[in-house]
């Protein structure tokens, strides 16, 4: 645990050296800063009215930039397959190298640089703050299902999860269920079952609330009203988890072996209980933000910090959880941090190497936004957030296609009408911006399960289930085995219910 926190300490004096270079190359700490405070989200900086303040993206970054992000993706699918020894030893270096490559191109030739960097460097502590938050809390609480692993047991579980997933994040759900379902499954379990836990608990379970999954945090704190998706997206939810695990359930029947004989009582027992407090306190700390609750002390605004009070929260809970665990607990999900250390090295490379891909993607997507229709915002949403942070892809396409219907993603107001379809479309026989959020909510919750990449709990399922000596899909085993044979054909389903017709 030291390692991650020594990542993230050695990140912030990055962005305060950011801030510090911004200071030098215009003289106007004070405007980078309130820049940044308007930017704490991923994707935020990039509206269109970036001209009314300063204009970020005045000069885009060369197109080649994203190479080193293409190189990053290249080597998480092949490093494992091709070259394990080295990529098991190297790859921090091989993602903050690569990270750093964009990061010195930024600081050094980018206009406002340093504000894009910063930016990104706040939305990567937030990130890695709640995850590290939940992965720890919820590695304290030791849940025993005392039941043979046959398939409804495998479906209630997944689909519990799901639903549990909306009120402790898609994060918090795998990590609680992970490990009883795989001893659930103990002397059956397979590839197929670690790749639809990630698809359900993982992924599309969180597409219900704003605590579910990223996008529609990000969504939440910019306007949506917190009980609007569910309240227009459940049937769609229920569509594809019902369509997921059918198909899992014809696989886990078709599966022979079977689980370790012997005599199961049923029970389920559970240990570290008051490890759920410390879940709350996480969930609670996620709307510690100026956004949410006005007037919230903002440490980025008061400090030039590129973290707020909820990072220090969350940090502070995940030590103070670790800390007081019940050992057996810990012992009996053989907890470590692996996962998490995974996680946060790799992403600060995915974090750092996409900044000039999502910039390009929002200028394109803000120049084409007129001609773009539902189908577009969808597939455009999804295939991007599979490969993509799914957060800073949802706020892009969201400030897309409020700008088709003229309103701006910076007003809390018009944010609300646009969920509400209160600004008729300026092209005639189009549908109402509510089906235009639907999509795009939809798209980035649903396809990140596309990949490993897609969202970080599937880095952590992966992880957890080789430690224990399941044999899970490479990078492209999952994608072509899995994603695009099984989720493909459920999303283009679901596009031709719910958008297409």
């Amino acid at each position: 645990m030291k390692k991650v926190f020594t990542l993230i300490l050695i990140l912030g004096l990055m962005g305060l050296g950011s801030v510090v270079l911004g200071q030098h190359a215009d003289g106007t700490l004070a405007d980078t800063a309130t820049m940044a405070e308007n930017v704490v989200h991923a994707g935020e900086v990039i509206n269109e009215h970036a001209a009314a303040t300063h204009d970020v993206h005045a000069a885009l970054p060369p197109a080649w930039l994203v190479i080193p992000f293409g190189i990053l993706l290249i080597m998480i699918a092949t490093g494992p397959l091709f070259y394990s020894h080295f990529w098991e030893h190297h790859y921090p270096k091989v993602a903050i190298l690569l990270g750093a490559v964009v990061a010195t191109y930024y600081l050094i030739w980018i206009d406002h640089g340093t504000i894009s960097l910063l930016h990104t460097l706040e939305e990567y502590i937030s990130f890695i703050a709640l995850l590290t938050g939940l992965f720890v809390a919820s590695g304290g609480i030791l849940i025993k299902v005392d039941r043979k692993g046959i398939p409804l047991v495998n479906v209630a579980i997944l689909f519990v999860g799901a639903i549990i997933a909306n009120l402790i994040g898609t994060t918090g759900a795998s990590m609680l269920l992970i490990r009883p379902y795989m001893r659930v499954n103990e002397g059956r379990l397979k590839p197929f079952h670690i790749v639809f836990f990630i698809f359900i608990v993982s992924n599309i379970g969180g597409g219900l609330t704003p605590i579910g999954d990223p996008p529609l945090f990000l969504g939440f704190l910019k306007g949506v009203p917190f009980f609007w998706v569910i309240g227009h997206v459940w049937h769609i939810w229920l569509a594809a988890i019902i369509f997921v695990l059918a198909i899992f359930l014809v696989l886990d029947y078709r599966d022979k072996e079977q689980s370790v004989e012997r005599e199961y009582t049923g029970k389920i027992t559970l240990r570290g209980k008051k490890n759920f407090l410390y879940l709350l306190i996480i969930i609670i700390s996620v709307f510690m933000d100026p956004a949410v609750i006005s007037g919230f002390p903002s440490l980025q605004q008061m400090f030039h910090v590129p973290f707020g009070i909820r990072e220090i929260i969350m940090f502070t809970v995940a030590w103070l959880s670790y800390r007081n665990a019940d050992k057996e607990a810990l012992k009996g999900n053989e907890f470590n941090f692996e996962p998490i250390k995974e996680v946060a090295y790799l992403f600060v490379g995915i974090f750092a190497t996409m900044i000039p891909a999502l910039q390009l993607i929002a200028a394109y997507a803000k120049e084409n936004a007129a001609s773009f229709t539902v189908s577009k915002f969808y597939w455009l949403t999804g295939s991007l957030s599979g490969v993509l942070d799914n957060a800073p892809t949802y706020l892009n396409f969201l400030s897309g296609s409020m700008g088709k219907f003229g309103l701006s993603i910076n007003k809390g107001a018009e944010v609300v009408q646009f969920s509400q379809g209160a600004v008729p479309s300026p092209v005639a026989g189009d549908v109402s911006s509510v089906v235009y959020l639907m999509a795009i909510s939809v798209a980035a919750v649903f396809f990140g399960a596309m990949t490993y990449i897609g969202n970080a709990p599937n880095f952590m399922v992966k992880n957890i289930a080789e430690q224990a000596g399941v044999k899970v899909p490479s990078f492209l085993g999952y994608v072509f085995k899995f994603s695009i044979p099984v989720l493909l054909p459920v999303f283009f389903i679901i596009y031709l219910m719910f958008f297409h017709f």
